[in-house]
């Protein structure tokens, strides 16, 4: 599990997943990342791929229009597997087992 820097606090709706994880020690293996990191979050470099990809010529002119252009973001990414494997296979990207589809 990927864990920001404050991932298991007890306040702010995190207290069952704290209490999960204190039950389930040995089940899950936690990876904390530093405070601001955003280079080394997959989260982020999807983030900033959707920004990249966008149609610069036209700017969506309301919330429907944008939601229509994200979703063909995502429809394409999901024909273009190799470059989902590459969020988290980047050079400051490190996962022990990369996903594998």
């Amino acid at each position: 599990m990927r864990c920001g820097h404050r991932p298991c606090h007890p306040s702010g709706g995190h207290a069952q997943k704290a209490q999960w994880l204190a039950a389930h020690p040995d089940a899950v293996e936690l990876h904390f990342l530093p405070p601001y990191s955003p280079e080394l979050n997959p989260d982020e470099l999807v983030n900033a791929d959707l920004k990249h990809s966008l149609p610069r010529q036209h700017r969506a002119r309301n919330q429907d229009e944008l939601a229509a252009e994200t979703r063909r973001f995502f429809r394409r990414r999901q024909r273009q597997p190799d470059i989902v494997r590459g969020y988290c296979g980047g050079p400051h990207v490190r996962y022990e087992n990369p996903m594998s589809f």
